[in-house]
């Protein structure tokens, strides 16, 4: 688990010199006369590292006179939040990675046109770097269950989702396949189905969606101190926001089971609450006590999951290639949000009616809101009514295959809290790791 959660196989090192490599040859590039006449004012591409440190956020680059660059404004994502993580979680293979490799766009130049990798002639440099990171990771649990873990790309700012080929690897090794998409019905499988499975032809068989008890009363308007108290009430509110992520996977036409992760303050009687909500709604329902019991406990759910693999299922999008970017943003806002409709700030007007000038607008869209609220205001818990989305920002993934959409404040570059856990993390003269989880 330590080395999983520090360094693991060097993957995200990997990754942040390949992107650092790019941003490293485009100031190069315009230093040196800038043949693709590239608009300083519009570089795209910043640089990544893999540590929460907000006083990157925002960062002047070329400064000390004509032997250091160019000066120009610029800034620092998490490594998670670079194209080119999402881009090798969505790669068919070596081949692949270097077509979308080469399509990342990192500036414009005067014209207004993309300025590319391929440009910078550097994919070559940039594949060689990530050959080793390609290779899915097979690890195993606690109990000897194999399990593939492969890259981490931002579940908002990207979609969410482990590799491609790990999943596909995971296919040709087992007989039954789980994997996970970040957060909730309205942000992880929406861009698991509508993103991954549109790009790569996969049709899941069943969706599992996970829930707590505490988390039901939290939607409900309970205080995060007293969430182990019992409150049926508040429960009973909170579910519904249950039953939407229930619609949403019925919406997409696949079957789906509701896995109650199991806490000891849980009652009997707001157990059966959310069974007898998930039986009016038509889909299963399990317990899962694996924290607590290992893999003996979660046998019920897996009985459940198993039952229903063979269901009839109508795999359906939320939207067509051919819908704009806007009926395509409004298809998820109304559908999957339960919005009334979408608000767009006036460079998010702008940006839209570019990026489909310039060929983009038959992509999937790859919507980065909060993961609190089904609206993008994370205040607005349980099931928001009454509501409408504003979009502040769109820009293109070329090299990934989607357009990015953002609503609300969201970071690309988190900060460390006032406490960070760093301080309470040691490792010992004999190597005993403490403080890490």
């Amino acid at each position: 688990m330590e080395d999983i959660n520090l360094h693991f196989t060097g993957d995200f090192h990997a990754l942040t010199t390949a992107h650092n490599l790019l941003a490293a040859a485009l100031d190069n590039h315009i230093h040196h006369g800038n043949n693709l006449k590239i608009d300083v004012r519009r570089v795209v591409w910043k640089r990544v590292l893999d540590l929460n440190d907000r006083a990157l956020r925002n960062v002047i680059v070329g400064l000390g006179g004509v032997a250091n660059g160019v000066p120009r404004e610029s800034g620092f994502d998490i490594t998670v939040a670079s194209e080119m993580m999402a881009i090798l979680c969505l790669a068919k293979n070596f081949a692949d990675l270097k077509i979308r490799l080469g399509k990342i766009i990192v500036a414009y130049n005067v014209e207004g046109k993309p300025v590319t990798a391929n440009d910078l002639k550097v994919v070559g440099s940039l594949a060689l770097l990530l050959k080793d990171a390609i290779k899915p990771n097979l690890v195993q649990t606690l109990e000897g269950t194999p399990a593939l873990i492969h890259g981490g790309p931002f579940a908002n700012i990207a979609h969410g989702c482990n590799s491609l080929q790990a999943t596909k690897y995971a296919l040709k090794l087992a007989d039954v396949v789980v994997t996970e998409a970040g957060f909730g019905a309205d942000l992880g499988a929406e861009k698991f189905l509508d993103i991954k499975c549109r790009l790569s032809g996969l049709q899941p068989d069943a969706v599992v969606i996970v829930a707590t008890i505490r988390a039901l009363k939290m939607h409900g308007g309970v205080a995060k101190n007293n969430l182990a108290e019992k409150n049926v009430d508040a429960l009973k509110i909170g579910a519904a926001n249950l039953e939407k992520h229930i619609e949403n996977i019925q919406g997409f036409g696949l079957p789906a089971v509701v896995a109650l992760n199991a806490f000891p303050t849980d009652t009997a009687e707001e157990v059966e609450i959310v069974k007898n909500i998930c039986k009016s709604k038509g889909v299963k329902f399990a317990q899962s006590k694996v924290f607590a019991e290992g893999g003996a406990g979660g046998i019920e759910l897996a009985k459940a999951v198993e039952e229903v693999l063979n269901s009839e299922k109508n795999f359906t999008l939320t939207y067509a290639d051919e819908l704009s970017i806007k009926q395509k943003i409004s298809a998820v806002a109304t559908k999957i949000y339960g919005a009334d409709g979408v608000n767009y700030l006036p460079a998010a007007e702008k940006q839209i009616a570019e990026l489909e000038e310039l060929g983009f607008g038959n992509l999937p869209i790859c919507i980065a809101k909060t993961q609190y609220s089904l609206s993008d205001d994370a205040n607005k818990l349980g099931r928001p009514k009454n509501f409408s989305v504003t979009v502040r920002e769109v820009k293109i993934s070329a090299g990934a295959g989607f357009v990015v959409v953002l609503l609300g404040n969201i970071l690309t570059m988190p900060g460390l809290p006032k406490v960070p856990a760093a301080e309470k993390i040691d490792i010992t003269d004999d190597g005993i790791i403490s403080g890490l989880f």
